[in-house]
């Protein structure tokens, strides 16, 4: 026993635990975030298996109809609905503007956020040694704080983008003419992009987070929140091509989201080219192929 402040014997077993994970930032952080992704997983699966019930067309959705159906609450519902119908059903634009800023955020949780886990655990690394010499230490929470603040910006763009593929969509199936020709225009950006300077630059800040975070440290919350900003804007100069893929191969294909995810994680944890250049000829094979398929 430290000192009373750290006497925790008059709870019981759940207070104790809930207080040991209070007072250990590492855990806390892991035990947020990895939530925070389970759960974002969870809910696009049951959206994707949603969306394969109503007649999907999008690879993979064959399969998803072969699984157990499972009752949810009405809200679910009725955010899956307005994410999945390419028309605005009764509701406003705004309402489904909404439920697709969300959408797009929780895709980002699920396949961006676990390729932060290394600048996550450096900071947390660097927290450690400066606790240790009794300095004081943001949160790390603060830190993914700022990096998914850039993500929901971004996901407010993706959802602008996909209102607009939408509008000019005749019946929003993946295999209607007008998506398919703006699939074929995101591959073919999203190819272009790996062998850009600007990706590669970006990727090298996310492969380095050390040298960013150990240079810009400081014991004030909102100094941290703005490092947990550049990160996240590093990272989404790195992936936000990537993320376009999802028109070409239909927005909630929940097996291409886990491959987009894999491969990013992939991508910042090596240190050569060759997977960046080698994703970029593929995307752009199949954007040629996608374009004269759908003329």
């Amino acid at each position: 026993m430290t000192g009373h402040q750290d006497d925790f014997s008059h709870l019981d077993r759940a207070g104790r635990a809930a207080a040991d994970i209070a007072r250990n930032p590492r855990l806390t952080v892991n035990i947020v975030v990895g939530a925070g992704i389970l759960l974002a997983w969870l809910l696009l699966a049951a959206m994707a298996i949603r969306g394969a019930e109503v007649g999907g067309s999008a690879p993979g959705d064959p399969l998803l109809r072969g699984l157990p159906q499972l009752p949810l609450p009405d809200f679910l519902e009725r955010f899956f609905a307005l994410c999945l119908s390419p028309t605005p059903l009764d509701a406003n634009i705004g309402l489904r503007a909404l439920a697709l800023i969300l959408m797009w955020f929780l895709m980002a949780i699920a396949a961006m956020l676990p390729s932060a886990a290394p600048m996550i655990r450096t900071y947390c690394e660097i927290a450690d040694t400066a606790r240790i010499k009794g300095e004081p230490v943001v949160h790390p929470l603060v830190l993914v704080a700022g990096y998914l603040c850039v993500w929901l910006a971004a996901s407010m763009l993706f959802s602008a983008l996909t209102l607009s593929v939408h509008a000019f969509s005749a019946s929003g199936e993946i295999y209607d003419p007008v998506l398919g020709i703006a699939g074929a225009l995101a591959l073919l950006v999203a190819g272009l992009y790996q062998f850009s300077g600007l990706k590669e630059a970006c990727l090298k800040k996310c492969r380095n987070p050390f040298s960013i975070l150990f240079s810009n440290w400081s014991a004030k919350a909102i100094r941290i929140f703005r490092l947990g900003v550049a990160q996240g804007i590093w990272c989404l100069g790195c992936c936000w091509a990537l993320m376009l893929v999802m028109f070409a191969v239909g927005v909630m294909n929940i097996f291409w989201m886990a491959l987009i995810g894999l491969f990013t994680l992939i991508e910042k944890q090596t240190t050569g080219r060759l997977p960046t250049r080698l994703a970029g000829a593929i995307l752009l094979v199949w954007a040629a192929a996608l374009l004269v398929v759908s003329l």
